[in-house]
């Protein structure tokens, strides 16, 4: 009796190891992360728990292992040439960089605001400073967003050069802020009355007043850029061609219910990115952005 529970201990102890080992794969366990690069939005701990639900809902349908880099905007075009991120999610502005100078694949738009997977730039003073038109600019100060942003620098700088404003020559003083939060802190410094203009992004406007922070009294409007794509989701041009699908596909079917656990909680993976979804990529609706990015003397196009 003694002898035949010593061979059943040992058949279940062989056959555990075996599961165990059937379960470990090596080809798994060894493969090579796949780096996808976020823009840091406002700052490093927020984006990292902005993005980090779509990180890890990826690598869930995807089985394979993402692995997130953050980054300044300033720094993508070094990490895409020393191929240091395979996939990246960036500003349209970003995105069109990268493209042009490393024939970088879009696969994915951002849907967020009034204006789905397209976002605009304003140009903004207060109610009551009496700034109405782009001759009252003559003289001003002005603050804009970040220098590489489509929507709060680009843009608005675009506005005032085809509205026959010189930033350069024509405005008393520009700035931009140093620092988290700048697209912020172009409204707070409007609204306290620090400068006389400030270059917001639509979204940014919208989501302050939603947020009771300000209310849409305490502002003119001056000007409004056409609508152009948000932020881009992309590959490198060798990327796994089939990886590259996959990602697409996922990023276009992902529904505002979808759900990751992370830490032992259960977050919906749009609403944690602050969007509504994402619209395929089309490269020729990305054209008025080449255009300003021409006109505004901007990398890649810069001549002099």
């Amino acid at each position: 009796m003694k002898k035949f529970t010593f061979f059943v201990l040992c058949a279940v102890l062989l056959s555990l190891a075996g599961c165990k080992g059937q379960n470990s794969s090596p080809a798994v366990s060894n493969e090579k992360p796949v780096k996808i690069g976020f823009m840091i939005c406002d700052s490093r701990k927020e984006s990292e728990e902005r993005f980090a639900p779509f990180v890890a809902y990826l690598s869930e349908k995807t089985g394979r292992k993402f692995e997130m880099i953050l980054a300044n905007t300033f720094e993508f075009e070094r990490l895409f040439k020393e191929k240091k991120v395979d996939f990246f999610h960036v500003n349209s502005l970003v995105a069109i960089l990268l493209k042009e100078k490393f024939n970088a694949e879009f696969l994915a738009v951002d849907i967020r605001g009034r204006n789905g997977y397209k976002a605009s730039g304003t140009i903004i003073a207060r109610k009551d400073s009496g700034i109405k038109t782009f001759e009252d600019m003559r003289g001003k100060t002005m603050i804009f967003g970040p220098a590489l942003a489509p929507f709060g620098y680009m843009a608005q700088y675009d506005l005032l050069l085809q509205n026959g404003i010189d930033p350069e020559t024509d405005l008393s003083n520009y700035v931009i802020p140093p620092g988290a939060a700048k697209h912020d802190k172009v409204l707070y410094g409007v609204y306290f009355g620090k400068y006389d203009l400030g270059a917001a992004p639509r979204i940014d406007l919208d989501r302050m007043i939603d947020a009771g922070i300000f209310t849409k009294d305490d502002f003119t409007v001056i000007a409004e850029s056409e609508t152009m794509p948000y932020c881009t989701i992309g590959a490198q041009p060798d990327a796994d061609p089939a990886l590259k699908e996959q990602i697409k596909e996922i990023a276009l079917n992902l529904k505002k219910d979808e759900t990751v656990l992370i830490n032992g909680e259960v977050l919906r993976v749009l609403d944690r990115m602050l969007l509504d979804g994402f619209a395929p990529a089309i490269d020729s609706e990305y054209e008025p952005i080449r255009d300003r990015m021409k006109r505004c003397n901007m990398a890649p196009y810069r001549k002099f």
